[in-house]
């Protein structure tokens, strides 16, 4: 697999990334949602530092991710419940 060296800009700040190509774009990417995220929490609330945004920013990230699981699993429990309906429609 091949790997680029890539700079992201986060919060005002460089970051050096060693990734595989086929991932860059969706870093880069995801690190404008993220200094994009930063830059509505600190113009929103009254934050004592960039920190506290990095911090909001994370919380909130990580809610995204576990509600996308969770969605996940319901859909793959009623694809279940269907096919096994549809199984029994057809047994019958």
């Amino acid at each position: 697999m091949i790997k680029r060296n890539i700079n992201v800009q986060i919060g005002g700040r460089s970051y050096p990334l060693s990734v595989p190509s086929d991932e860059e774009e969706t870093l880069r990417k995801v690190a404008k949602q993220i200094d994009e995220m930063i830059k509505n929490f600190e113009a929103n609330f009254e934050l004592k530092d960039k920190q506290d945004a990095l911090a909001m920013c994370a919380l909130r990230l990580g809610a995204n991710a576990e509600l996308t699981r969770k969605g996940g699993e319901e859909n793959i429990k009623n694809i279940c419940n269907q096919v096994t309906y549809l199984s029994q429609l057809l047994e019958e």
